[in-house]
């Protein structure tokens, strides 16, 4: 028996969420050939952001990879809202983590390491692993911590 993407997040005590609704004047994924781009998701939980400020000033590295985590889950949500299944991944190709700064604040690859460890947890390691860009910015939307946003390749 093949263990799903939807089994392994059950295993971490995870489910997946409803996508979560956009912000503004776009849509949460797009697929194009066998690519699905995601658009920034914030770490929204049940239609609410989780936590507001910055990384440095309120909100500590610790907290804001917790937050990449949920960032990431929404974006497997809009990837399979897209496709159908997440069984239909073939690799995620590319992540960007965003993460709101404090000007001193220098850990935003461990932050973004948050969102990947989900996305290898979720669909293995081969599927999972990916490039990624992890960019300190100084402001997201809402006041958010963290957003990330990825490409994943499908069948």
């Amino acid at each position: 028996m093949t263990t799903t993407p939807e089994d392994r997040l059950a295993e971490l005590g995870l489910t997946l969420p409803e996508v979560v609704a956009p912000l503004a004047a776009y849509v949460p994924a797009v697929r194009t050939g066998n690519l699905v781009y995601t658009s920034g998701q914030v770490p929204m939980v049940e239609g609410k952001l989780a936590q507001a400020g910055k990384l440095g000033a309120e909100v500590t590295t610790e907290q804001g990879a917790e937050l990449a985590r949920i960032c990431a889950l929404n974006a497997l949500a809009a990837v399979k809202a897209e496709v159908g299944d997440l069984a239909r991944v073939v690799r995620v190709v590319k992540v960007v983590v965003f993460v709101a700064s404090d000007p001193a604040y220098t850990e935003q690859p461990k932050v973004g390491n948050g969102a990947s460890e989900l996305l290898v947890q979720a669909l293995g390691d081969v599927v999972g692993k990916h490039a990624r860009s992890a960019v300190g910015v100084a402001s997201l939307p809402l006041d958010a911590p963290v957003e990330v946003e990825l490409i994943a390749e499908v069948d």
